[in-house]
């Protein structure tokens, strides 16, 4: 019987399952998507068929559905032998990945005041699992984990102190395993060890946050409390004044209703008045419309200026990492936003951008830039399957 690995992947409206060997090879993915509403749907990766869900189907039905899925399609032979979860906040309770048990599981629960549409259904996901692999040994990796390094003087807010004591208000960064492999995978490439290299990493997709690495360790981020903060994302307004609250409130619009706003119907989408897609701004913006280039030129800005805030918390700059959806995919995004930091020293090179990858070390820099440019695919997946197969040899040994 073939070892493999789980990994479970849930967000708030979607399920993600990957397969992997005991080398760590993704073997089989499959996704459930539109969850809780009428036109929910699933699919094997590879496969055409799309599986239709019942309509406001919930993360435990999804995840019944896409494991019969791989069994039945012969992807899934046997249990696997030790099962993963992202868990996107952990608080100050979690610096690393844990085994699950009841403790952990209740602690995940007391985090969900702070990634209120995210721990409860990486919690979903988890009892599910738990209750269809109940004798497998499963493990939550916390996006928040990777930047518990953070100095005091990078997560503490400018608020009352015993707001922080009492109620854990503080900066706590996301993306973390995105950002860890990028740590490790940018020194590699540069022939360095994770511990001697320093780096600026943005992870650019519909959510999105930059993070300085120093020696291997996260030591600013640009997300906060919440992944609200910090960069323009896709439907995420990033940055934006709090007096807003109050002036809106004035306008008769209530608290929670600016909150699904700002999470929902800000950032590209609410700019460009049209869509929250990188791929379809930069085909309206080319056809004239004005407040696409404009949700384009945003970003850019914006990003840029984040870049020159994550230098302050570094003594070297090994390289700048670009990855996610956007980082690795939109070679206009990735000029813009240089073409900002030309008085740091940044430069590109026109045909490397455009057609970088393995063949050029993931170096998109020209020779005249200051510092090494890198585009790197992020590997999520592969970090929750590594610490899910170290963990589970730890239970094993146990």
């Amino acid at each position: 019987m073939e070892d493999t690995v789980l990994v479970v992947n849930c967000g708030s409206s979607s399920l993600k399952l990957a397969l992997f060997d005991d080398q760590h090879r993704k073997l089989a993915s499959a996704l459930a998507e539109r969850l809780g509403q009428k036109d929910a749907f699933a699919r094997v990766e590879g496969r055409e068929e799309i599986i239709p869900l019942d309509p406001g189907a919930s993360h435990d039905q999804a995840l019944n559905t896409l494991v019969a899925a791989l069994r039945d399609q012969g992807l899934m032979a046997s249990a696997p032998t030790a099962i993963g979860h992202r868990v996107v906040h952990g608080g100050e309770t979690f610096r690393e990945a844990v085994l699950l048990d009841d403790d952990v599981m209740d602690a995940i629960e007391d985090c969900a005041g702070l990634a209120p549409l995210h721990n409860p259904v990486n919690l979903s996901g988890i009892r599910a699992t738990l209750a269809q692999f109940p004798e497998v040994p499963q493990t939550a990796v916390f996006d928040t984990a990777f930047h518990q390094t953070l100095p005091k003087r990078a997560f503490l807010y400018a608020l009352p102190e015993a707001w922080y004591r009492d109620w854990g208000i503080r900066r706590y960064g996301f993306h973390g395993t995105s950002h860890a492999f990028m740590a490790a995978e940018a020194a590699r490439l540069l022939g360095k060890t994770p511990a001697t290299t320093s780096i600026i990493s943005a992870h650019l997709g519909n959510g999105c946050s930059i993070t300085a690495i120093r020696d291997g360790i996260s030591v600013d981020t640009s997300m906060g409390l919440t992944p609200l903060e910090g960069l323009v994302m896709g439907t995420r307004s990033g940055d934006v004044d709090p007096g807003l609250f109050d002036f809106l409130r004035s306008k008769g619009i209530a608290a929670d209703e600016v909150h699904r706003v700002l999470n929902q119907e800000s950032g590209l989408l609410g700019l460009s008045g049209q869509t929250n897609d990188m791929r379809s701004l930069c085909e309206l913006a080319d056809h004239g419309h004005e407040p696409s280039q404009t949700a384009i030129d945003v970003f850019c800005f914006r990003l840029a200026r984040y870049v020159g805030a994550m230098m302050a918390s570094l003594s070297q700059l090994d390289a700048l990492v670009f990855t996610g959806g956007i980082g690795e995919n939109s070679a206009r995004i990735r000029a813009e936003t240089i073409n900002h930091l030309k008085l740091i020293g940044f430069e590109l090179s026109h045909d490397l951008n455009k057609h970088h990858g393995e063949f050029s070390g993931r170096r998109v820099e020209s020779p005249d830039s200051r510092f090494p440019v890198l585009v790197i695919p992020t590997n999520e997946e592969l970090v929750i399957a590594r610490e899910a197969s170290r963990l589970a040899g730890t239970a094993a040994l146990g």
